[in-house]
């Protein structure tokens, strides 16, 4: 696991859009990542309300990096998100907010994932289903 948790931190929460959002991986596991978004006026529309376009990219995010916590995935390998679906359930104001990532169902090279987005107090921000293509090192 610990091969898994560096690949999923190093390649893809830092990556440079990870750092500009400033998420962070929480857990890793086989299949399932949890990746939090602090809370910050950056992220914002009006007042504390977290916009929609930053809980969609957290909920990529994660999903990404549960595709990519197998241990069937080399580091070479080759990824991208080709079909997203995202549910606003409740507005998210002013809390970090936490995504656990699921993968449902891996095939050969197409991962679905399921993805909800919960604030502090463990409140359903949004739900939402990833698709993913993973392809082997060239």
């Amino acid at each position: 696991m610990k091969d898994i948790r560096l690949l999923v931190e190093r390649g893809i929460v830092a990556s440079r859009y990870g750092q500009l959002l400033g998420v962070a991986c929480e857990i890793v596991e086989e299949d399932r990542v949890c990746i939090r978004l602090p809370y910050r006026a950056d992220v914002t529309t009006v007042g504390d309300l977290v916009h929609g376009g930053a809980i969609a990219s957290l909920v990529d995010i994660a999903a990404t990096a549960a595709c990519w916590a197998s241990r069937a995935v080399k580091p070479a390998s080759r990824g991208t998100t080709i079909g997203f679906t995202i549910h606003y359930l409740a507005p998210a104001r002013g809390q970090d907010l936490l995504a656990d990532a699921r993968v449902i169902q891996r095939g050969s090279s197409i991962c679905f994932v399921d993805v909800e987005v919960r604030d502090g107090d463990a409140k359903l921000v949004s739900r939402a289903t990833v698709t993913y293509k993973l392809s082997a090192p060239r």
